[in-house]
C-alpha cells in the first residue's frame, strides 16, 4: 500500500517522539536508582539490655521517632537482659556497616572489645545512660548519676530527722552509674545519723532479687527506718517486702526514674520520693547527637569528657529532680509523664 509524503512524515515523527519518550525514561530511572544507592538515610543502630525496666519503652520511642524526623533510620534490638546476646548485637550491627551504635549496656565491662571492634570498623559509637567501660565511645549522655545519690540521701535525712538504720538495695555493679549514685549518696550521709547496716547489688536489675534482699534485711533488721532502691522497679519489689510485715509507709523508701508506680506510692504515702529524670529529654538529645556523629559534625554543646577506665569520653550528663508528694503535679503531671488520673487512681485527689 503507498503512503502519501504528508503520511510517511508524520509517522517518523511519531517514531521519533516515541523512541526519545523511551530513552527519557530509562534514564529517569537510573537516576532514581542512583540516587537511593548513593544517598541512603543514615543508619542507626540501637541494642537495648531488657524492657523490662518501664523507662526504657519511652527512651526507644523518642529516640527513633526523633532519628526519623531528621532521616536516620534506627535498627532496635532488645537483648532481654542477655550479655552475650547483646555483644551478638553489636557484631551483627558491625556486619551490617550501620553509621552509628547506640547502646544501653547490660553489663559496662563485657561489652568494652566488641564496641572496641566496632570503633575499628569506622563506625561511630555511643553509651546511653550507662557508660560503657574501656571502650572509647565517641559520646557518652546520661543524668548525672552522683546528683541521684545525693538526692536520695538528702531525702533520708530529710524525712528520718531522728537517724537510724537503713538498707542499700542497688543495681549491679557491672553498671557503672551503680558506682556513681552509692558515691554520691555515701557523700551525704558520712557523718550523719544514718547507719547502713545491709547492703545488695541486684545482678543485671533484676527485680525479683530485690524481694529476697529486703526479706532478708528485713529479717536481720526489722528496726530500719529508710531503704535506698537503685530504681523504682526494685523499690516496687521491696514495698512488696515490706507491706508483708505491716511495715509500708512506715519506712522512709526511696528510688529513681518516676516509674508510675512510685508515683502513686508516693502520692499514696508508702514512697517518699524519686530522683525523676527527663527520659524523652535524653532520648531526644541522644538521637540528635548520634545523627551528628554519623554525618562527622561536631558535637557542639558537649564541653566535659568522663573517664571511661582507659579513655577520655565527651560527655553530656542531664540534671535529675527529687519528685515528692509536694511537686508531683507540677514536674510529673504539668510535664506530660504521667496522667493525672492514672498517679491519683488510689487516692482521693484533693
Amino acid at each position: 500500500m503507498k503512503m502519501g509524503r504528508g503520511r510517511l512524515l508524520l509517522v517518523v515523527i511519531l517514531c521519533c517522539a516515541l523512541t526519545a519518550g523511551c530513552v527519557n525514561t530509562k534514564a529517569e530511572a537510573e537516576t532514581e536508582v542512583s540516587a537511593k544507592v548513593g544517598d541512603r538515610p543514615l543508619q542507626i543502630g540501637l541494642s537495648i539490655d531488657s524492657f523490662v525496666i518501664e523507662r526504657w519503652i519511652r527512651d526507644r520511642d523518642v529516640f527513633v521517632s526523633t532519628a526519623k524526623e531528621l532521616g536516620a533510620e534506627v535498627n532496635v534490638q532488645n537483648a532481654n537482659g542477655d550479655v552475650n546476646e547483646q555483644i551478638e548485637q553489636i557484631k551483627y550491627f558491625i556486619k551490617k556497616q550501620m553509621d552509628v551504635i547506640v547502646v544501653v549496656a547490660g553489663d559496662c565491662e563485657a561489652l568494652s572489645d566488641v564496641m572496641k571492634k566496632a570503633k575499628e570498623a569506622g563506625i561511630k559509637t555511643m553509651s546511653y545512660d550507662r557508660l560503657i567501660q574501656n571502650a572509647d565511645s565517641d559520646m557518652y549522655i546520661s543524668f548525672d548519676n552522683r546528683e541521684v545519690g545525693i538526692l536520695m540521701a538528702e531525702s533520708l535525712l530529710r524525712d528520718i530527722p531522728e537517724g537510724g538504720k537503713i538498707f542499700m538495695i542497688q543495681g549491679p555493679e557491672t553498671d557503672y552509674n551503680v558506682a556513681l549514685v552509692r558515691e554520691g549518696f555515701d557523700s551525704v550521709i558520712k557523718g550523719r545519723n544514718l547507719e547502713v547496716v545491709y547492703k545488695s547489688n541486684c545482678e543485671g536489675w533484676l527485680s525479683e532479687h530485690a524481694f529476697d534482699y529486703a526479706k532478708e534485711a528485713l529479717e536481720e533488721h526489722p528496726d530500719v527506718k529508710g531503704i535506698m532502691c537503685g530504681n523504682d522497679d526494685l523499690a516496687t519489689q521491696v514495698f512488696r517486702a515490706l507491706s508483708e510485715d505491716r511495715m509500708a509507709g512506715k519506712v522512709c523508701l526511696v528510688g529513681q526514674d518516676g516509674d508510675l508506680m512510685a508515683c502513686q506510692r508516693i502520692v499514696e504515702g508508702t514512697q517518699n520520693m524519686t530522683a525523676f529524670k527527663s527520659v524523652e529529654e535524653e532520648a531526644r538529645i541522644a538521637a540528635e547527637y548520634a545523627v551528628k556523629l554519623g554525618k562527622g559534625e561536631p558535637l557542639e554543646g558537649i564541653v566535659t569528657t568522663i573517664d571511661d577506665g582507659t579513655y577520655d569520653v565527651p560527655s553530656l550528663e542531664l540534671r535529675p529532680v527529687a519528685v515528692t508528694r509536694e511537686n508531683m503535679d507540677s514536674v510529673i503531671i504539668q510535664g506530660g509523664f504521667h496522667g493525672k488520673e492514672d498517679v491519683y487512681l488510689n487516692v482521693k485527689q484533693q
